[in-house]
């Protein structure tokens, strides 16, 4: 484990903490504390994000955080992921399901998008097209563009939230470089595979993000036996940052239903 790093707070039932693609355990910031007066809280950087390593061999994220929870022997532990994140703690909730006692997505279903919105695939396009030039600063102003989703712009967030994404990913994507190999393996069949996760799904969607997103979490709540989405108004991709006090709220209301 010497080549991840991750947070490890609080005293209680494990409550992991899993951040959005290409951001790191810091957009978190506003949960951790408030969470760790009554969890054990733990928050992971992402096998190539933020502090942790890069790959050098083939992967799954799963795999890793599944390594993760069994070093800190934890036991059965709820897994809250935004996007990418999201994805991680359905896969482990898939693949490694005797580690997972619930799962809290936000804008995310499983690790096999499907994207039709016009507005997302455009803005995906873009950011995809910068990192293949290796133009970093554009990447980073278009991937952040996802904070905002397609109904606004990213000068009617506030400041700090829009300075914080940037750094962020401007801190993982400076990690890696223009045409490197993608070392992930991908799981499949995950969406029929979903309708058997046996534990408690819930999902906390940004009234604002794209249809995508929405779609998708709302999607996995509906396939799985025991699911439930709840909405925060005024949010879009990164409810949990946006406005943080609800969010805690709706997480905290949620986990005293599991």
């Amino acid at each position: 484990m010497n080549d991840l790093f991750w947070l490890d707070t609080g005293t209680g039932k494990p409550l992991v903490l899993l951040h959005g693609g290409f951001l790191d355990h810091r957009m978190w910031n506003d949960q951790i504390p408030a969470l760790a007066t009554h969890y054990r809280v733990i928050a992971p950087d992402a096998r190539g994000h933020g502090r942790s390593a890069n790959a050098t061999e083939p992967f799954r994220h799963t795999d890793d955080l599944a390594a993760l929870l069994r070093h800190l022997d934890t036991g059965p532990a709820i897994l809250v992921g935004v996007s990418m994140g999201g994805s991680i703690a359905v896969d482990t909730a898939l693949e490694h399901p005797e580690l997972v006692s619930a799962v809290v997505v936000s804008g995310a279903g499983t690790s096999e998008p499907d994207f039709t919105d016009p507005w997302t695939l455009r803005t995906w396009t873009t950011w995809q097209t910068a990192m293949a030039a290796g133009d970093l600063n554009a990447a980073v102003d278009a991937f952040t563009l996802f904070a905002a989703g397609p109904d606004r712009t990213l000068d009617e967030l506030a400041p700090d939230v829009v300075g914080r994404l940037r750094e962020m990913t401007h801190s993982t994507l400076s990690k890696h470089t223009a045409g490197e190999p993608d070392l992930r393996i991908p799981i499949r069949d995950t969406w029929n595979r979903a309708t058997r996760i046996d534990v408690p799904v819930r999902a906390i969607n940004g009234a604002l993000d794209s249809p995508d997103h929405i779609t998708m979490a709302e999607r996995l709540t509906r396939a799985a036996p025991n699911g439930h989405t709840v909405t925060i108004d005024g949010t879009a991709h990164y409810p949990n940052m946006e406005r943080p006090e609800a969010f805690n709220k709706a997480l905290e209301d949620l986990l005293r239903t599991l």
